[in-house]
């Protein structure tokens, strides 16, 4: 194995860098939205269901396969077998696209924060948005029109995302989640809190809550609920495999999932109630019902929310504090995505962290800054986010599962590792979760989509535009990742599984 890998100088720093990555723009401003049009609390139910069938088993299914083959996600399922190879870069190239777009909305947080300071949106967030800010043409077209004052920003991100990667997992990815999540954490439990104490914060909890028990029945709002873990987790494309690959050979794996799946799912909760709280306030300021100013992702974000902050004492310092929060989440996801590529490439390779960082990087920020700080660039965000989340990500998923647990038959290995190193024990539940059950709802989820997204199309976006974001790059990324299973490792790379007795805690844990 390579003995120079680098590692986490201890279980807790992983575990922070974990949640770090799983806590992101989504459990902020898609949860809420999400649990709210599926039944309110009812939601919970098959939220939780879909938590423990399916989050967490494709959690531990992702450290297994990290933590035993000790690699990124080519090099990990290479060692699994020569032909699992291209899974890893699928998942390697679907995590170059989503860190080319999600910096964007980073950059447009960062932006907000100081905005908010001064209401710069006037009376109108959606034409400032759209218009003054983002300065969004009508047509649906690849344009390369910069808008600087996203660009700049854009660039400073990016910046700041390579040289936290530069100083590598623990100095780097570690301290700075040492950082980011705590204050997190802070940060927003300061702005629930301020949002309970808002008049119509009571009917807005209410709206978030109550439930609507025949909604059960819905078999859309099951898939809702297990959309919405899949998306969360950070599960599925590389990321977990890819931190897990850098624990002592001795760490409680299970537990250490268990910690980090809960947690997330206790912050996007967290975030529901203070969303619902301010929506709340913001339907008792309009006099309108809750239901009418009910948003979900950018609208939520960047024009709902100006509008809170607009009408709330002390607005400004509030809205500083929430976009703040969108900066920190988003960062730390950030990283853990680009990390992945960091990763896949130094392995490849045999190059140094500096060296990857800097072509990984590189790349990765021209891409960006070439098409979404432009005047066409939310068209391009939101139809190749739409694809590379709702085929990419599921796609992957399901072929990992298929491909390790159905033909390869990997499942007894992965318990026997996780077992052997861990307290909380796993067995014919999870292999059953994760060989029956989400391989089905993986399955089912990405031939509905595929069939809504042939037959409706989508957004309301010219076909050949829909066809050019959205199917193109997914197939491509297919195509790329069996090419780039084919190349050759550089000499002196081990492809070989590890001993198994590497593995042996002496704890007795067996």
């Amino acid at each position: 194995m390579d003995t120079q890998r680098e590692v986490w100088s201890a279980r807790s720093v992983f575990i922070l860098a974990a949640i770090g990555s799983a806590v992101g723009l989504g459990n902020i401003w898609r949860f809420p939205y999400v649990a709210y049009t599926n039944g309110g609390g009812a939601f919970i139910i098959p939220y939780l269901i879909a938590l423990l069938t399916a989050g967490i088993p494709l959690l531990f299914f992702d450290y297994a396969i990290g933590h035993k083959f000790r690699g990124s996600p080519p090099l990990a399922f290479r060692r699994i077998s020569r032909w699992a190879e291209s899974l890893g870069w699928w998942q390697v190239g679907i995590c170059f696209v989503i860190a080319v777009y999600y910096a964007v909305i980073i950059a447009w947080a960062a932006r907000y924060a100081i905005f908010s300071l001064g209401e710069a949106w006037g009376d109108d967030p959606e034409a400032f948005l759209f218009g003054n800010f983002l300065q969004q043409e009508d047509t649906a077209r690849v344009g390369f029109d910069l808008v600087p004052g996203v660009a700049i920003t854009l660039l400073l991100i990016w910046i700041a995302t390579l040289v936290v990667l530069a100083f590598g997992v623990q100095r780097g990815i570690g301290a700075s989640a040492k950082i980011f999540v705590p204050l997190l954490v802070v940060l927003f439990l300061a702005l629930v809190i301020r949002s309970l104490f808002l008049d119509g914060a009571a009917e807005g909890l209410t709206a978030f809550f109550q439930p609507d028990w025949s909604i059960l029945t819905n078999a859309t709002v099951w898939i809702a609920a297990y959309g919405q873990i899949f998306f969360s987790l950070s599960i599925a494309f590389g990321i977990m495999i890819t931190y897990a690959s850098y624990l002592k050979l001795k760490t409680n794996m299970t537990s250490s999932g268990l910690v980090v799946a809960f947690s997330n799912s206790s912050f996007e909760i967290l975030a529901g109630i203070g969303v619902f709280a301010a929506l709340g306030y913001m339907a008792a300021v309009a006099a309108v019902p809750v239901d009418e100013v009910v948003s979900g992702g950018i609208g939520l974000a960047f024009i709902a929310f100006p509008q809170i902050i607009s009408a709330m004492p002390g607005g400004p310092l509030f809205g500083f504090v929430f976009f703040a929060c969108l900066v920190a989440a988003g960062f730390t996801s950030l990283i853990s995505i680009v990390q992945v590529v960091i990763a896949a490439v130094q392995d490849k390779m045999r190059i140094s962290r500096l060296a990857s960082v800097a072509l990984v990087g590189g790349s990765m920020t021209i891409v960006s800054m070439a098409l979404f700080p432009t005047t066409t660039g939310v068209g391009v965000l939101d139809v190749v986010d739409k694809f590379v989340n709702n085929i990419g990500i599921v796609g992957v998923a399901f072929a990992a599962i298929v491909a390790t647990i159905w033909f390869l038959r990997r499942g007894p290995e992965f318990v026997e590792h996780l077992n052997s190193v861990s307290s909380f024990h796993i067995g014919i539940i999870w292999r059953l979760c994760i060989g029956v059950a989400t391989p089905i709802v993986l399955g089912y989820m990405l031939v509905s989509e595929m069939i809504t997204l042939v037959d409706e199309g989508y957004g309301g976006y010219p076909t050949d535009f829909v066809a050019g974001l959205g199917w193109a790059v997914q197939i491509a990324l297919i195509v790329l990742a069996l090419a780039l299973s084919l190349l050759p490792w550089r000499q002196g790379t081990d492809l070989t599984p590890p001993k198994h007795h590497e593995f042996v805690n002496p704890g007795g844990h067996r």
